[in-house]
């Protein structure tokens, strides 16, 4: 983008100004989409009928006292053709002032052109916002991946690709909340400020309720005020929320994301694992059309059946060690032989687990079901029934990362209490991820909670997978990123002129 350009654009706003036209009005009556021009060509140019359709200018030619534009809506493109001797002269004058990039309003038939492309031949225009910046060049596009996740707004504007990104996530959640309601679940909202945190391993984002005097954490999971709710009767409850986790960042996480968690009463992991199952393939196959799909190189199927490994034959096959029922002391030995770094990492659990995402998970490519974990690694879920040395718990694993978590809740309040109590062993010992002591939830809990099934979902990972995109921050529409550092985004010069735009970098 060059200064010239900008003020180039603004001598045609002033000048549109000039000719007494309101070039930001209050609203425009549109009766049909750019995609109905196509859909509908033959019923629409037989009937002779007008159509009002707004949308952006994505690009123009003019040849005298003719103009073809290329306007885009939601629904797609269509080709618009502005004669002089049609629009009249003073619609004409404000054609002639247009830019690509502004967003119009208007009103014309169909034909089709000597190229045989389907043509609105426009009658009026009116301008309903004026572009003051270019847009990226046509062939060269919006590539600067910075720019793109910090201009959002503009990646919409000229990739397909994203807008196309956004629609199957949106088809994803949809086809979530459909399966969980056709089956009897509530969808709820529970506090997204706590006043303490709980359900995950992972350190808070704080913050201070000045009329109360109190700290608040933002959530880093809402099961257990979901599991309050199987408590007060709420025997099949859903949420689909904003969590938060003050965390590192990179191409699997962001510190703000999407989970959706569920739960049912009378349930077991078994019971779950196989809802799960169905719900997540008719979620990639509604929203793709197919079960399969190709992410970062490997085609996955999400037909059902998935396989099932349990957690610590994974390690054995993986390792050649048999880890099971082990001590501390043997397993960081085994962690330390296999170069594996435990910096930070506290007890048994934390290394076993360690051991297994430097050795198994990035192979779990295929969609898998991880089963029965290590007890020390599970404090809300139930003693295996059948092996007391871990836990009735699975992961779902598909691309390499981690997809879905879910346990037997643990609804005896004496084992979830001394559960928390080796969680604050740990957390004495310096783990700052341990969870913390929640005594309403075990009063909750000595109320009584049926045997229950619950798991917790990452929606952005499950949108990465349907659509291929390798990086979270790909289907995420505002991802978190390091301030600009100089870049100002709408910055102007000493002398008031805008200044060119170094956050677009790249857009030519």
């Amino acid at each position: 983008m060059t200064l010239d350009q900008v003020r180039q654009r603004r001598a045609n706003l002033e000048a549109i100004r000039v000719l007494g036209i309101n070039p930001y009005p209050y609203a425009y009556a549109v009766t049909h989409a750019a995609r109905e021009a196509g859909e509908r060509f033959e019923e629409l140019e037989s009937t002779g009928s007008v159509l009002r359709i707004a949308g952006r200018i994505m690009s123009r030619r003019s040849h005298g006292k003719s103009t073809f534009v290329h306007l885009q809506d939601r629904s797609g493109r269509v080709q618009v053709y502005f004669k002089l001797d049609r629009v009249g002269e003073a619609a004409y004058a404000l054609v002639k002032l247009l830019d690509i990039g502004d967003l119009v309003g208007l009103a014309g038939t169909l034909f089709r052109t000597r190229t045989g492309e389907i043509t609105v031949e426009a009658r009026e225009v009116t301008l309903l916002a004026k572009c003051l910046r270019p847009l990226p060049e046509k062939w060269h596009g919006l590539k600067d991946t910075e720019t793109r996740y910090r201009q959002r707004y503009l990646d919409l504007i000229v990739n397909e690709e994203t807008r196309r990104v956004f629609e199957i996530r949106a088809g994803i959640i949809r086809s979530l909340r459909e399966y969980l309601d056709d089956r009897g679940f509530l969808e709820v909202d529970t506090p997204t400020l706590q006043p303490l945190y709980g359900g995950a391993f992972a350190r808070p984002f704080m913050t201070h309720h000045d009329a109360l005097d109190m700290r608040l954490y933002l959530r880093i999971s809402d099961e257990l005020y979901l599991k309050r709710l199987i408590v007060g009767g709420v025997e099949r409850v859903y949420e689909i929320a904003r969590d938060f986790r003050n965390e590192g960042i990179d191409r699997n996480h962001n510190p703000e994301f999407t989970m959706l968690e569920f739960y049912q009463a009378y349930a077991d992991y078994n019971d779950v694992m196989r809802s799960t199952e169905e719900m997540l393939a008719e979620a990639i196959k509604t929203a793709t059309g197919s079960y399969r799909t190709t992410f970062r190189g490997k085609t996955l199927d999400f037909t059902p059946p998935w396989d099932r490994v349990r957690y610590f034959d994974a390690v054995r096959e993986s390792t050649g060690l048999d880890l099971a029922g082990a001590d501390e002391e043997k397993v960081r030995g085994a962690a330390q032989r296999l170069g594996v770094d435990l910096e930070g990492k506290f007890g048994y659990g934390q290394i076993v687990d360690e051991i297994f995402a430097e050795t198994v998970e990035a192979n779990l490519i295929k969609p898998t079901f991880l089963t029965d974990f290590p007890a020390e690694l599970s404090p809300l879920a139930k003693r295996h029934r059948d092996d007391e040395r871990v836990v009735e718990r699975f992961e779902v694993f598909a691309g390499g990362m981690e997809l879905a978590n879910a346990f037997s809740e643990q609804n005896d309040p004496r084992a979830q209490q001394e559960a928390f109590e080796r969680q604050a062993e740990l957390r004495e010992r310096g783990d700052a991820e341990a969870q913390m002591l929640d005594r309403d939830y075990i009063r909750a809990l000595e109320y009584g909670m049926p045997p229950t099934g619950g798991v917790g979902i990452g929606i952005d990972r499950l949108v990465m997978l349907a659509t291929g995109m390798e990086n979270i921050r790909e289907v995420i529409l505002f991802p978190q990123l390091r301030p600009e550092e100089g870049r100002e985004a709408a910055s102007e010069s000493e002398d008031g002129e805008p200044a060119a735009d170094a956050s677009a970098e790249g857009v030519r």
